[in-house]
């Protein structure tokens, strides 16, 4: 759905959920502030048993002047009815009759969507979706620092504290804003009520350790998400634990925070392990979060007998020990590999695109490399380039092995992608588009590697990064080049055959 598809209606009311959040509040302030500049005249509510009253989310209100009121009889029957940071029909929103129906959010899909709707699950905030909507429609929040304040405390509020940011449009949301620090600072520091923070030392209090593993599990009552990020921080400084998971259980969504100290668990993965096929989850490597969704958990086999939290404890516990014990990990810069039981290959004459990264910023110039699959921190010199994936995956590689492996050809680079990848002057800041700078290659064929598939869970430390893993699933190809045996990495096993032809014996 794009945003000008909803200019032909006139009567507009904007929904946020029940007992709305920060990220609620703020989508809906940028969804009316994008109507109103198109010369409509919408109007923005939330309804429920609940008025607001958490100190930071009255602040936000005040503060930022944002137009929304509380509703709890509206029996209006709009022309258009738009539902942000949440889905029409589902519990946590108090159902309002329209003539017609339209969803923006970013939590998993529950319900049956109209023909309205743009929900997209990947992203941290229901902020980030319609901040990218409108500069799809060509408009800019850089003149207003009150919008752009709650964009970025709705942002800040659902991944966090930032920690759970796992898009990249989250972290190119959170760069470009302009926001008022001083707001920030005050509504940051009203988010615990006295209450919360006895809610908080009761939940440390009723800790569960599980020392196999080095992990804790936390659980809170129902409560503002940032108290649970509040929990797994303040419980990661305890020794001998090197994972914690807080969570809260409501009958609407279970929300949890996960901490790791350790770098052969990334925070994110496990978060993404927990939620798989029941909710979502991300962050970084240390810090990370997600939701499971009640609905979808209780339909899971051995839970018909169990309460929502029984469920919720055992299901969570069991998927953290299936992560631990699924893992393999592998050191490559400590590991010759075994080619005995591997085949050899050698790389298909695929075109990608590559780019001197001197053509872009001067020698010694360190820089942020922002993709799909996280950012990416390197100094630049004169032998290191870059080589752009099939599907724009970012790969470091040095002069003599492009030489070795790959030759130019005098073919325009064009390609696209679901996020085109950037790189930022970490000094200055100023971020360019890498894709405006890729030439075309095309693989010579002389890059020979053993490989094999993976009938098991790895995690490989490469010999190029020794503090980050990379994760190989069952399906995925380990493989090792032929002129260098600690040279390991992981191949993508959906790609793999479009990369490389085995080499007759």
């Amino acid at each position: 759905m794009k945003l000008y598809e909803l200019l032909e209606y006139n009567d507009i009311v904007i929904q946020c959920h029940d007992n709305p959040d920060a990220d609620a509040l703020s989508s809906g302030y940028a969804l009316y502030w994008y109507l109103q500049n198109m010369g409509k005249n919408p109007r923005f509510i939330y309804r429920g048993v609940k008025e607001i009253d958490k100190s930071n989310l009255l602040i936000m209100i005040k503060k930022l002047e944002i137009p929304v009121s509380y509703e709890p009889e509206f029996d209006e029957v709009p022309e258009l009815l738009i539902t942000v940071d949440c889905q029409y029909g589902q519990s946590n929103v108090t159902k309002t009759e329209a003539k017609n129906i339209a969803v923006i959010d970013h939590h998993q899909v529950t319900v049956e969507l109209p023909e309205l709707s743009e929900v997209r699950s990947n992203i941290g905030s229901c902020a980030t979706v319609i901040w990218d909507m409108m500069r799809a429609e060509g408009m800019s929040v850089d003149d207003n620092p009150l919008l752009s304040t709650a964009l970025y405390y709705g942002l800040y509020t659902d991944t966090n504290k930032m920690s759970e940011i796992a898009h990249p449009l989250d972290r190119d949301m959170r760069d470009s804003l302009s926001y008022i620090r001083s707001t920030i600072l005050e509504m940051t520091t009203s988010n615990i009520s006295l209450a919360e923070l006895k809610l908080t030392g009761k939940a440390i209090l009723d800790y569960n350790y599980f020392g196999y593993h080095k992990y804790l599990m936390i659980k809170a009552d129902q409560c503002d998400p940032i108290i649970l990020a509040v929990i797994s921080d303040f419980s990661m400084e305890t020794t001998d634990v090197n994972v914690c998971l807080s969570y809260f259980v409501c009958p609407e969504e279970v929300r949890f925070s996960i901490r790791s100290c350790v770098k052969e668990v990334h925070a994110n993965e496990l978060a993404r392990f927990v939620a798989d096929g029941i909710g979502g989850g991300g962050g970084h490597i240390t810090k990370a979060g997600g939701i499971i969704r009640p609905e979808l958990l209780t339909k899971l086999s051995g839970y018909e007998d169990c309460t929502l939290e029984e469920a919720v404890f055992k299901e969570i516990q069991q998927r953290i020990d299936r992560y631990f014990n699924t893992f393999k990990i592998i050191y490559a810069k400590e590991t010759k590999m075994d080619t005995s039981s591997m085949k050899m290959y050698e790389k298909q004459p695929q075109l990608v695109g590559y780019v001197k990264l001197t053509d872009i910023f001067p020698v010694n110039t360190m820089v942020e490399i922002r993709t799909m699959e996280g950012d990416v921190n390197i100094r630049i010199d004169d032998d290191k380039y870059l080589i752009i994936g099939i599907e724009g995956e970012i790969y470091p590689i040095m002069k003599e092995k492009l030489d070795n492996s790959y030759k130019a050809v005098d073919i325009p680079y064009t390609s696209s992608f679901e996020y085109a990848p950037s790189i930022k002057n970490s000094i200055t800041g100023e971020s360019k588009n890498v894709l405006e700078y890729a030439k075309s290659i095309i693989g010579t064929g002389r890059t020979r590697i053993y490989a094999k598939p993976l009938d098991t869970y790895i995690k490989l430390f490469t010999t190029w990064d020794e503090d980050k893993y990379y994760s190989g699933l069952p399906g995925d190809y380990i493989a090792v080049r032929e002129d260098d045996p600690y040279d390991t990495y992981i191949i993508n096993g959906r790609l793999f055959d479009q990369l490389y032809k085995e080499v007759e014996a």
